[in-house]
């Protein structure tokens, strides 16, 4: 991971734009990114403005191409990152978003100050390796914030 994490410190900076919550929901929202991953993690999805995903994943190591989806609010906009909602982390984690490009962005991992865990994504215009294809979704929202919890 080394050389991609080399390369992408020589990009030039003026290209990158660090972008507020509200931006990354619009610039991500709906479409299809190719995502490759600081420990070697790879896969597809398209992130939807209700903050759900869909898409595929082969975790490093594994052979194996996985089908994911995860719920409506998963992803959430606070502040000016974007955090996850995911059953089983005593934490949420926070990501900021960096566009690199016009099509491409990265996520880096806010919390704990190790911001050199990240993910880069390029928007795609098909799905890539899937095993079976997602249902089409309506956007209903926009990626706001947990669904509040009766007591």
């Amino acid at each position: 991971m080394l050389p991609l994490v080399a390369l992408l410190s020589a990009a030039p900076a003026a290209a990158e734009q660090v972008l507020n919550g509200e931006e990354a929901r619009a610039f991500v929202a709906g479409k299809l990114f190719a995502y490759s991953c600081f420990d070697g993690t790879r896969g597809a999805g398209r992130i939807f403005a209700d903050g759900s995903v869909a898409g595929n994943i082969r975790f490093v190591g594994s052979d194996v191409l996985r089908y994911l989806r995860l719920p409506q609010n998963t992803l959430y906009v606070r502040g000016d990152q974007v955090c996850a909602q995911l059953r089983g982390l005593p934490f949420e984690p926070c990501f900021t978003v960096t566009r690199t490009s016009p099509r491409s962005f990265r996520g880096a991992f806010a919390n704990f100050g190790l911001s050199f865990m990240s993910c880069d994504f390029t928007h795609e215009g098909r799905l890539l390796f899937a095993r079976r294809r997602a249902a089409p979704r309506q956007a209903t929202g926009s990626i706001a914030g947990p669904t509040p919890v009766s007591p």
